[in-house]
Formats: C-alpha cells, sequence, structure tokens
C-alpha cells in the first residue's frame, strides 16, 4: 500500500489570507498590485498580526478535518478492496467530499474575518461570533455559503492529492530504513500540495468571492455560473488565478511539513507491531518501520 495521507490540500492548509483578499478585490478600485503588494500593504496597515486574520477558524477545525479524513479515506480504500491509483483517487475524493461539511463553515468564517475591517470598526470578534451572527441573520443557509463551490473544490483536490502523493513516494522509493526516507516524505508531500492546488484553484476562487459577497454592499452574484460569468466578463481568464502564487508558496512547506510530521507521529505513537499470531513484537534495532497514515 502506498504512502497516502492528508495534508489538507484544501481548507486545511489555511495559513495568512492574503490569497482571499486578492481573489475579491474589486477589478474597478484594486487595492491591491500583486501578492508583494498585499503582503506589505498589509503589514503596514494592520502590522504583522493582520496576516493572521481568520487563523483561528481553520484551527478549530482541524483536529475534526484530519479524523474525518483519515478515516475516511483509509476505510474507503480498504472497502474497495485493493490499492490502485484509481483507488487512490476515489478514496481521496470521497474524504474531500466529507470533510465539507467542516471545511465550508470554517472556510466562511476565514474569509469574513480577512475581509472586515481591523480595529473597532470590526464587525465579527472572533470565528465562534461570525459564525454565530451568521447564523443569527441567514440560518443553516447562511452558513453553509459557497458548499457546493467547495464540494467541487475539494473531492477532485483530494482525489489528485493522494493519488499524486501515491505516485510520488512509489516512484522514489520511500521505505522504512532509508536514510533519506524524509526529504523524500518532504519531497512528495510539497509537490503533491501543489499539484492538488494546481487542479481545482479556479474553483476556489469562485467559492471565495460568493462566501464574500454582500460583504461589502448589496450581493452580486446568483449562483456559481453566473459568479463565473461575471468574473470572467469583468476581468478575463487572468481572475481565476489572482491570489495563486501565494498559494503555492504557502504550499509546498506546508505540506511538506505536515506529511513529515504525520508520519513520524503515527510511527512512535504505534511504538510496536503486531506478530503473526497477534502478539506484540518489539521494534527492529533500528527503529519502528514507518507508519502507513491511509491505514488508520
Amino acid at each position: 500500500m502506498g504512502w497516502g495521507g492528508w495534508v489538507g490540500a484544501g481548507c486545511g492548509g489555511s495559513a495568512p489570507g492574503y490569497d482571499v483578499r486578492l481573489q475579491v478585490q474589486s477589478v474597478e478600485n484594486p487595492q491591491y498590485r500583486g501578492t508583494l503588494h498585499c503582503f506589505k500593504s498589509i503589514i503596514k496597515q494592520e502590522s504583522v498580526l493582520g496576516l493572521y486574520k481568520g487563523l483561528g477558524s481553520p484551527l478549530m477545525g482541524l483536529t475534526f478535518i484530519n479524523a474525518l479524513v483519515f478515516g475516511v479515506q483509509g476505510n474507503t480504500l480498504r472497502a474497495l478492496g485493493h490499492d490502485s491509483p484509481l483507488n487512490q483517487f476515489l478514496a481521496g475524493a470521497a474524504a474531500g467530499a466529507i470533510q465539507c461539511v467542516i471545511c465550508c463553515p470554517m472556510e466562511l468564517a476565514k474569509t469574513r474575518l480577512q475581509l472586515q475591517d481591523a480595529g473597532p470598526a470590526r464587525t465579527y470578534k472572533g470565528s465562534l461570533d461570525c459564525l454565530a451572527q451568521i447564523y443569527g441573520h441567514e440560518g443553516l443557509r447562511g452558513i453553509n455559503r459557497g458548499m457546493v463551490s467547495t464540494l467541487l473544490r475539494e473531492t477532485p483536490s483530494f482525489g489528485v492529492y493522494f493519488l499524486t502523493y501515491d505516485a510520488l513516494t512509489r516512484a522514489l522509493g520511500c521505505e522504512p530504513g532509508d536514510r533519506l526516507l524524509v526529504p523524500k516524505l518532504l519531497l512528495a508531500g510539497g509537490t503533491s500540495g501543489i499539484v492538488s492546488w494546481l487542479s481545482t484553484y479556479p474553483v476556489d476562487v469562485v467559492k471565495s468571492r460568493l462566501q464574500a459577497d454582500g460583504l461589502r454592499g448589496a450581493p452580486r452574484y446568483r449562483g456559481i455560473l453566473d459568479c463565473v460569468h461575471q468574473s470572467y466578463r469583468a476581468e478575463g481568464w487572468r481572475v481565476f488565478t489572482r491570489g495563486l502564487a501565494s498559494t503555492l508558496l504557502r504550499a509546498f512547506p506546508v505540506n511538506a511539513a505536515t506529511f513529515a510530521t504525520v508520519t513520524v507521529v503515527l510511527t512512535y505513537a504505534r511504538g510496536e507491531e503486531a506478530g503473526p499470531e497477534g502478539e506484540a513484537v518489539p521494534a527492529a534495532p533500528a527503529g519502528p518501520a514507518l507508519a502507513q497514515p491511509s491505514s488508520l
């Protein structure tokens, strides 16, 4: 079986949120000229803390998302009967679809917090207050705004992610005891994160625009297709790559580091392996064999 695991190809990979500001800014009156200008402007106007607006929301849901993704991916792969590239994709896609239940409200809060004004004029005090206010005004429908676009992003993205990671770890020969195992896992995890983002990034732009719609002024979009149509008509195809550079810059190190951490933690958490008769046998002198994340 491959070395499948999850590192937040989608919402779990949330980090400093200048990508959202780039994705939703108005073409008629753009506030930022690009990733670097956005980065500098946020620090100048809001200090370094402005880069981490909305970070509490992803952190709140991270544990639940990891539990869902690991469980669903591993069980789906076992239920499919054998390990193959297609089954890796299907298991990852199933995991991505299920975790949208948590990911969508979490990203809605993150988006709203990142776009609100700084200082006393801010609308929301934090992630929970943001979701509570949205629920009070719009009910469950408001909490789940952008669910369809999140589903369209996460399902194929996680499928591509698991498939890419499995293929890379096999090609690199990631085996327990390999002195270069950790660098190989870092390379495979980081590359897989980039590929997964590239596969569905335009959908992420649409999702961000839908979740931010109506925050400042009257709502503009009637749905996903209308958002795509209006965005393309106003700004051309480049609108669907806005913020991509900042996303990819964080995708490699975040995904690489998380994969290495997950593998090491699972390895030493298990500590002992089951013998042929179900007896616990000590790990080899060189250290315990590396755990397979998707076998959870």
